[in-house]
C-alpha cells in the first residue's frame, strides 16, 4: 500500500509510485495506434467517420459504463473499507485482551504465563496476514512463539483460528486455578469472539470474490468503447484525437484497473491494505501496554511511502 503525505497539486499530477498508470501504458499505446490509424484511414483512405455527438451507440455504451464502472468501483471499495474496518477491530480486541490479562485476575500470575499469552496474540495478525495472502508464516511465527506452541501452530490448516483456540485454552486453564474469576471468563470469552468475527470476515473478502460476469462486462465495454472512440472523433478534431482518445482511455480504464487491485484488499499491489504495517501495529500496541520498549516501524514521512 501507498502512505504518502499529502503532496503539492503539482507533484500530484506527476505521482508514479502507487498509480496504476505503468501498467495501462501498453494498453494506451495502442489506443494511440489505433487512433493514428483512425486518422490516416479519414484522411487519407476513407472518408469514413462516426460522429460522437449524434450517434446513439456512443451514448449508450456511455450509459452502461457509467452504470457498471459505478458498480464496480463502489463494490470494490466496500470490500476494501470493510477489510480495513475488520483489522481496525483486531487491534482493538487486541488491546482490550492484553488490558484484561493485566487487570483482570484475582492474583499475580507468573511472567512466564503471561509472556506465552502475549507472544501469541501478538503473532496473531501475522498468522492471518499469511493465511490471506498464501505466504509462509514460518519465520514470523518461530520468532514469536515457544517451540511447542509454534509447531501446533504450524501442523495446523486454518493458523490464526489454532492461536486463538490457545488463547481461549489459556483463558480457561487459569479460571480452573481460580486466578480468574467467571465474570471475567465472560469478558474475556467476548473479545476473543470478536476476533473469531475478524479472522471469519476476512476469510469471507478472501473466498468471495466480486461475480466474474460483471468484472467480463465492464472490461469488454471498456476496450470497445475505447477502441472505437477515434473513429467517433476523428470528424470532429482531426488531428488531435490520438490525445483525446488516450486521455478518455485512461479515465476509464485506470478506473476498471483501480477496481481490480482494490477488489482484493489483502493482496500485495500498490493500493492494497498494508497488513504487514498493521500486523507491526498490532503488536507494537500490546508490547505499548505492557511497558516494553517501541517496535522499529517504518515512517512513511520519512521513507516516503510504505508497500507491503
Amino acid at each position: 500500500m501507498i502512505i504518502r503525505p499529502h503532496l503539492h497539486w503539482f507533484r500530484m499530477l506527476l505521482a508514479w509510485q502507487g498509480s496504476v498508470l505503468p501498467r495501462l501504458l501498453p494498453r494506451l499505446f495502442l489506443i494511440f495506434c489505433i487512433s493514428i490509424v483512425a486518422v490516416a484511414a479519414h484522411d487519407h483512405l476513407l472518408p469514413i467517420s462516426l460522429n460522437l455527438n449524434t450517434t446513439a451507440p456512443f451514448s449508450l455504451i456511455g450509459i452502461a459504463l457509467a452504470v457498471f464502472l459505478g458498480f464496480r468501483n463502489n463494490a470494490s471499495y466496500d470490500r476494501w473499507w470493510e477489510a480495513r474496518k475488520l483489522w481496525g477491530q483486531l487491534l482493538n480486541e487486541s488491546r482490550s485482551l492484553t488490558r484484561q490479562v493485566l487487570t483482570l485476575p484475582s492474583r499475580p500470575m507468573p511472567k512466564e504465563d503471561l509472556r506465552e499469552f502475549f507472544n501469541a496474540l501478538g503473532a496473531l495478525p501475522h498468522a492471518l496476514r499469511h493465511q490471506l495472502r498464501h505466504t509462509d508464516p514460518r519465520e514470523d511465527l518461530a520468532a514469536r512463539l515457544p517451540q511447542a506452541l509454534f509447531e501446533r501452530v504450524m501442523a495446523s490448516r486454518y493458523k490464526p483460528a489454532t492461536l486463538m483456540l490457545y488463547l481461549g485454552e489459556w483463558v480457561q486453564r487459569h479460571a480452573q486455578a481460580g486466578a480468574i474469576d467467571p465474570m471475567a471468563v465472560i469478558a474475556f470469552d467476548r473479545n476473543l469472539n470478536g476476533l473469531s468475527d475478524v479472522i471469519g470476515g476476512c476469510e469471507r473478502i478472501v473466498s468471495t470474490p466480486l461475480p466474474f460476469a460483471y468484472s467480463v462486462m465492464i472490461h469488454r465495454t471498456v476496450y470497445f468503447f475505447c477502441a472505437s472512440l477515434p473513429f467517433g472523433l476523428v470528424d470532429s478534431i482531426g488531428i488531435f484525437t490520438p490525445v483525446f482518445a488516450v486521455f478518455v482511455a485512461y479515465t476509464f480504464m485506470a478506473h476498471e484497473a483501480i477496481a481490480s487491485q482494490i477488489e482484493e484488499p489483502f493482496g500485495i499491489d500498490d493500493n492494497d491494505l498494508a497488513l504487514h504495517m498493521m500486523s507491526l501495529v498490532t503488536e507494537d500496541a500490546i508490547r505499548d501496554l505492557l511497558g516494553e520498549p517501541a517496535l522499529a516501524l517504518p515512517n512513511p514521512e520519512a521513507e516516503g511511502y510504505v508497500l507491503n
